[in-house]
């Protein structure tokens, strides 16, 4: 509901971030303490004032019950007694949604038909209390509830679980535009009525149900977009649109139809910096370093400073009919479909300044005491062969889902309900990387002999992008020319090309009888059974690039370049840029790659689940709720490689295996009303999260150490030794088990205004992490190598494999307080100001590791996650500023080849802002608004650090290096939105 807004504070990277993200977070909790004061002090006079109450909350006999196709009723009726609009209806909407779920739910609610309050249905989750967005090329894309990764969350449309274009189970929620959404309900505690519950949460995208409209509605908007960071490759544009429309009748009174179609072009760019290491360097080579009293200090050995460019573009559709011809049937068939089309441009230079390669010197060095370590901080590198990079990345994904929800009524007491439902995702991408260098031109024989070097100076004293210059002209066409120029002999190919194809498909079937008792403390009970049958698989095409003519080093002709791309933000200047999509044939051959690693990407999941379904709904005097349980079967099938690359000719063994289990997961959600607004929620369960599906691949890669008799003393004739190994993944795997309760006090002051405190606590029975267990092989061959163990020593087949398993769990709790408050209920004066925000902070004792020594972060969790916006809303005008902070955490990115892995995001910050218009009923103009909308208005940096938990290059007093840093500039929206 709302985001948060708050003075921005640049953390400083390396010296003196502790202390800045101390004082920073003190300074939010006093902020929040206040905040919460304020809520406390509204006078039960102010509470007694209000004149327009939200709707009630209490249960009532017929009421609807959350399940597939049909969730609780949103607020878009013409009729609700919600009077207010825009900004603080959303608000009023949200809240009346959190009040009336008998769970803890969060939910945010559009302003009015197609205005969700952010650029993407991402950022507006992610201004919830207790949740946080990752941001992935400078949009918000996955969520993490309460700490835990986006593995952990289930999310639904309109009840029903959608298929994800990702690697694992995590939707990607930028495939939903929020034009098409009326609203978005995050349920934290589970509800036994919907299969499939995530372990951190459930997030349910709800569209609008026609015949909740008395009239005809028509909704346009419109917006142009500007990405402030500049056109930095002159080949894409950083201009683009948006545009919505929704339609939206009642045919007859028993049949209404909603049908919406949204459209993006929405560009993006990212100016990025990444160092690879930092070394201390010894034993002689040191001496290549001057000044002398340089030679102990630390340097950065590797980098790249790259230019991206990207152009999104998606098109959108929802239909939607709703048919009650009776009091006894009501139908709904919902359909959505989405086509997201994302072209990446990227170029720029990597390179190594190291002293071991190439004999480089450095010179003139500087040093500074970051930590206690004494950094390198300016200097020049010299001897450096910097690669230069052209790449072009491509990647569209097609999503479609159908659902059709039907409820018949035998009596006024019972009902069944029955949901069918698809969900489709289809993702194909490319991504391309090139090549090239100065100097030209020989063949890869030679490309040694001809790489030509050049001095490089750094500058790496600011807090922002380090600096660099160098001395040659990396964008003369005449001098660069296509291919590798990589030290130590080279990468042994000109450029890679790789294509990832994904392919996720969801069947659903749902069946319920809902009986409601008369005169009862049992409101409802409901059983039903759940049937979900889950298909993905994976594979990916790859090939090396070669340059024709035997790898010849090729001068790129004018007809395929466009103006060179500038790095000045580094300080690099300009380098060379080529229209890769149309020379990429010209120059290259497509070399077919098969190695190991090739077939273990390769991959499919088939999943039957099975769930049965009790719930009571009770209501005694003040105390509602529901409680129940789920009895859920789970059968899954990997269908993977034995992947033998031992010896030649390789060979590729398919094998499917899989398991089965059950379980039984109890449920209960309760509140009491103390009156007067007030109510104390608990709730208590056991859940689950299935694993993710590339950690079930039935894969297996083996491995012989045919040296393993190689040490001092050499093994015996009768001596025993275990040569084998292995990787792969583990179709056996079981899901995260967890015992949760919750407890809540909340306090509805009026139908924007509330208070909320609530705690909870997570007991994971296991957590999935890599382990290396023992394995038997028998059954496999022994390569030729063997014949280098002696005659007579003992080849055992036991060894080791390294893959996924169930091993030790752990706790996660947390405290969460948000509230809002319409600022008029202080002074008369503040009428039409609002605020609304929130602060959670988690802690865990998790730790995915064997290594008792070792502390591992679990991916996800951020200690604190602060949100807060402020609103004005009167006289047609209405703006709004919002804040939000994520602490760093542990993030799962794509890095090289494709592969996905995790790396340490640092604090993440983001301010927002956006002003507008509505003309008045009184107006000619009435039901036109205009809106400037202004995203990252501080321009905030993403950044990583070296090193993943414990690991990698740290100063004397533990701190860290920056490792990727990167900026997105920002992006202005106006438009205009029309209903009628």
């Amino acid at each position: 509901m709302g985001a948060s807004a708050c003075a921005y504070i640049a953390g400083k990277p390396v010296q003196g971030r502790e202390s800045l993200i101390s004082s920073t977070l003190k300074a939010r909790r006093a902020f929040l303490l206040a905040g919460t004061s304020l809520l406390l002090a509204v006078s039960s006079e102010a509470f007694a004032q209000d004149t327009t109450q939200p709707p009630t909350d209490q249960p009532q006999p017929g009421d609807t019950a959350p399940t597939p196709g049909n969730p609780e009723p949103t607020d878009q009726s013409s009729d609700q007694a919600i009077i207010v609009t825009g900004i603080r209806r959303g608000i009023a909407s949200s809240i009346d949604t959190k009040r009336r779920e008998q769970g803890i739910v969060e939910a945010v609610s559009a302003e009015d038909i197609g205005k969700l309050p952010d650029i993407s249905i991402a950022e507006s989750i992610a201004r919830l209390p207790g949740l946080a967005a990752q941001r992935v090329n400078g949009r918000a894309q996955v969520i993490s509830i309460r700490g835990l990764a986006p593995d952990f969350t289930t999310t639904l449309l309109n009840g029903r679980q959608q298929a994800s274009s990702g690697d694992n189970r995590a939707v990607e929620f930028d495939q939903y535009p929020s034009e098409l959404l009326a609203s978005v309900v995050i349920y934290k505690t589970p509800d036994a009525n919907i299969a499939g519950f995530g372990l951190s949460g459930t997030a349910d995208l709800r569209t609008v149900r026609p015949l909740n409209f008395k009239e005809r509605t028509v909704a346009v908007n419109v917006r142009g977009e500007l990405n402030g960071g500049g056109k930095l490759n002159d080949d894409v544009k950083n201009w683009g649109g948006r545009a919505s429309v929704s339609y939206i009748d009642k045919i007859t009174p028993e049949f209404g139809i909603a049908l919406g179609v949204a459209y993006l072009d929405s560009p993006s760019s990212n100016r990025h910096t990444k160092a690879y290491n930092y070394e201390t360097f010894c034993c002689g080579i040191e001496a290549n370093i001057s000044p002398a009293d340089a030679q102990d200090a630390t340097f950065l050995t590797g980098q790249e400073v790259f230019a991206y460019s990207r152009n999104n573009k998606r098109l959108a559709a929802i239909g939607i009919a709703e048919w009650e011809p009776s009091d006894r049937v009501h139908t709904i068939l919902d359909l959505y479909y989405s086509r997201f089309k994302q072209r990446e441009t990227m170029r720029g230079a990597q390179w190594f300044s190291n002293v071991w390669a190439d004999s480089q010197t450095f010179t003139g060095v500087t040093t500074q005491d970051v930590g206690g370590t004494e950094l390198a901080v300016t200097g020049t590198a010299n001897g450096v062969a910097p690669q230069l990079r052209n790449d072009y990345n491509k990647r569209d994904d097609w999503l479609f889902a159908a659902g059709l929800n039907n409820e018949f009524k035998f009596s006024d007491q019972l009902s069944l309900i029955t949901d069918l439902s698809y969900s489709r995702n289809r993702r194909v991408e490319t991504v391309t990387e090139t090549y090239a260098g100065y100097g030209c031109c020989v063949t890869a024989a030679d490309q040694n002999a001809n790489r030509v070097f050049d001095s490089i100076s750094w500058d790496i004293t600011g807090d922002a992008f380090p600096q660099y210059s160098t001395g040659l002209d990396y964008a003369d066409a005449s001098q660069v020319s296509l291919g590798d120029r990589a030290p130590w002999g080279g990468w042994g190919h000109d450029g890679l090309f790789k294509s990832p194809h994904v392919k996720e498909q969801i069947y659903a079937a749902d069946a319920g009888l809902r009986y409601q008792p008369m005169n009862s403390v049992i409101e409802a009970i409901d059983l039903g059974v759940n049937f979900t049958r889950r298909d993905k698989k994976k594979r990916v095409d790859e090939w090396d690039l070669m340059l024709k003519n035997d790898r010849l080093q090729t001068l790129v002709d004018s007809g395929d370049l466009v103006d060179p791309t500038s790095l000045d933000f580094a300080g690099l200047g300009n380098v060379l840029s080529v229209d890769l999509p149309s020379a990429l044939d010209r120059y290259y051959d497509f070399v077919e790659l098969e190695d190991a690693n090739h077939f273990d990407k390769a991959w499919r999941i088939k999943e039957d689940v099975t769930t049965f379904k009790v719930r009571l709904q009770f209501a005694s005097g003040d105390l509602h709720g529901n409680m129940g349980f789920q009895v859920v079967n789970q059968k899954q099938e990997s269908t993977g490689s034995r992947i033998n690359f031992i010896d030649s000719p390789a060979t590729i063994e398919m094998v499917k295996e899989g398991t089965s289990y059950w379980d039984f997961l109890p449920s209960l959600n309760a509140y009491y009303d103390i009156g007067g607004g007030h109510r104390i929620r608990f709730a208590a369960s056991k859940v689950l999260a299935r694993p993710r599906m590339d950690d079930m691949r039935a894969n297996l890669t083996p491995g012989f150490n045919s040296s393993v008799c190689g040490g001092s003393p050499p093994c015996v004739p009768g001596q025993t030794v275990n040569p084998w190994s292995a990787s792969g993944g583990n179709p056996d795997l079981q899901p995260w088990r967890a015992w949760a309760a919750d407890l809540a006090y909340e306090w509805y002051i009026g139908p924007a205004s509330y208070i909320s405190v609530a705690a909870f606590y997570k007991k994971l029975d296991n957590y999935i992490f890599t382990r290396v267990m023992p394995f038997d092989f028998t059954g496999f061959p022994l390569p030729s190598t063997a014949a280098n163990i002696p005659a007579g020593v003992i080849v055992s087949p036991i060894g080791t494999v390294t893959m996924p398993d169930n091993g030790p769990g752990g706790d996660l709790q947390g405290v969460e307080v948000s509230g809002a408050l319409e600022l008029k209920r202080l002074t008369s004066l503040l009428d039409g100001f609002g605020v609304i925000g929130s602060w959670s902070k988690t802690t865990s004792n998790l730790n995915p590791t064997d290594n008792s020594g070792e502390k591992v972060r679990i991916p996800g969790l951020s200690g604190t996650v602060f949100n807060m916006s402020g609103y004005y809303e009167k006289y047609g005008f209405q703006a709004r500023l919002s804040y939000r902070y994520r602490s760093p955490y542990k993030g799962e990115v794509v890095q090289l080849f494709t592969n996905r892995g995790f790396t340490q995001i640092l604090a993440d910050k983001q301010v927002d802002a956006q002003i507008g218009y509505t003309f008045p009923d009184t107006s000619s103009l009435k039901g036109l608004g205009a809106l400037l909308q202004v995203y990252n208005l501080t321009n905030s940096p993403y950044r990583t650090r070296i090193g993943l938990d414990q690991g990698g290059p740290t100063t004397a007093d533990g701190g860290t290096f920056i490792e990727t840093y990167e900026k997105y500039g920002r992006q202005y929206l106006l438009g205009f939105n029309y209903k009628f």
